[in-house]
């Protein structure tokens, strides 16, 4: 642009001159339905990173089970399963904006009361918002597998975040993982055999069988037409 002195001057001589941006924003652009989904269910269902220590049975205004996700998605079977188990406290994290506002009217149009959501990182969240000893069952379904072996580093399922997350299950809880990449359930369950205070609640020392509470997705569904297999995970903390 160095013939013009401003950008306008650019655009009304017909060049267009790419604009230098400090970020790269890379989730998908909202739809209106989603967008209109925030606004509305946002202030009732809505939790903050900002606001700290979360005392749950305020938030709910019960004492009851605690169950989170972390990368819900669209949030279908998140929804499907505080529906199913409204005796139970739901919570879902996830930083894709357009799921959360998908999450958010599925519930509203289901009516589920019992499920709350954090648009922000699940480390901080844990870190920052969550107590000790505060979370029955933990769900992480169908992450990224970074299936690339240089990229393998990159997966959530690590001996630190599996340390993190252990503080924060009561003693009896249960994280449960689940995903469609053998390599990547194999790198799972390495990884929980050697974690400390946790045991493996299948009865094969590997994998368990879907459980009920755990919808089979469409994506799943077309998955076993064609052969593919899935693997759950289910560890119980011990200690």
């Amino acid at each position: 642009m160095s013939q013009f002195k401003t950008q306008q001057e650019a655009e009304a001589a017909g060049v267009y001159v790419q604009k230098i941006r400090s970020f790269v924003k890379r989730e998908g652009r909202l739809t209106k339905g989603q967008a209109k989904a925030i606004e509305e269910f946002w202030p009732t269902m809505g939790l903050e990173h900002r606001q700290g220590k979360l005392d749950i049975a305020e938030v709910f205004g019960r004492q009851a089970p605690v169950v989170i996700e972390i990368g819900f998605g669209m949030g279908k079977s998140l929804v499907e399963m505080a529906l199913n188990e409204s005796d139970k406290n739901f919570i879902g994290i996830e930083v894709h904006r357009p799921g959360v506002g998908t999450c958010l009217a599925e519930a509203a149009e289901k009516g589920v009361i019992n499920l709350r959501i954090y648009e922000h990182d699940a480390i901080e969240v844990f870190a920052d918002c969550l107590d000790d000893q505060s979370i029955d069952r933990l769900q992480l379904f169908f992450p990224d597998p970074w299936h690339k072996k240089r990229h393998h580093k990159r997966r959530i399922v690590q001996p630190e975040f599996v340390q993190k997350l252990r503080s924060k299950l009561t003693i009896g809880g249960v994280f449960h993982m689940a995903t469609d990449w053998e390599n990547y359930a194999e790198h799972m369950l390495e990884v929980m055999n050697q974690a400390d205070g946790f045991i493996n609640q299948s009865a094969t020392n590997d994998y368990v069988p879907r459980p009920d509470n755990r919808p089979l997705t469409k994506f799943e569904q077309r998955g076993h037409r064609l052969g593919h297999g899935v693997w759950d995970l289910m560890f119980e903390r011990v200690n």
